[in-house]
């Protein structure tokens, strides 16, 4: 195996990991602006970056969010062809979306407080004190 070829194994591995971490909330940030079918959902995950999905992962997570109380699905006859699954949020799953969207917003601080501290742009307050800039700025009012 060349270098080349194990860092893309590598990259694959990773990003196939990531996708999967990110699968559950983005799904249902899509299903809280609109109901839809497992397959307008897989095709659209591409929007957020995620890499392609093994369809069987993709159905057996929108099933165990069901089973999880976070979604819920009903057969849409309306349209000609055959029957298809229509996903909703629920309320355990807006519940569940708040506290990751809360998760995010805590380590989206945290990484920038890390790039600041990284490319030498913390204050010398902030390097001794973990005080950001904004409290900084705050407290000089």
């Amino acid at each position: 195996m060349t270098e080349e070829n194990r860092d893309n194994g590598r990259y694959n591995s990773v990003n196939k990991a990531w996708s999967k971490n990110w699968l559950v909330p983005i799904l249902l940030l899509m299903l809280r602006q609109w109901s839809s079918y497992g397959y307008e959902l897989m095709e659209k995950m591409s929007t957020f970056g995620l890499a392609a999905m093994n369809p069987g992962t993709f159905y057996r997570t929108l099933r165990q969010m069901e089973k999880d109380g976070m979604v819920s699905s009903r057969w849409d006859t309306s349209e000609g062809g055959p029957a298809r699954r229509v996903y909703s949020i629920t309320d355990a799953g807006e519940a569940y979306l708040d506290y990751r969207a809360q998760s995010l917003d805590q380590y989206q601080r945290l990484m920038e407080t890390f790039f600041r501290l990284y490319t030498g742009q913390l204050t010398p307050r902030e390097k001794g004190s973990g005080v950001t800039r904004e409290e900084e700025a705050s407290e000089a009012l």
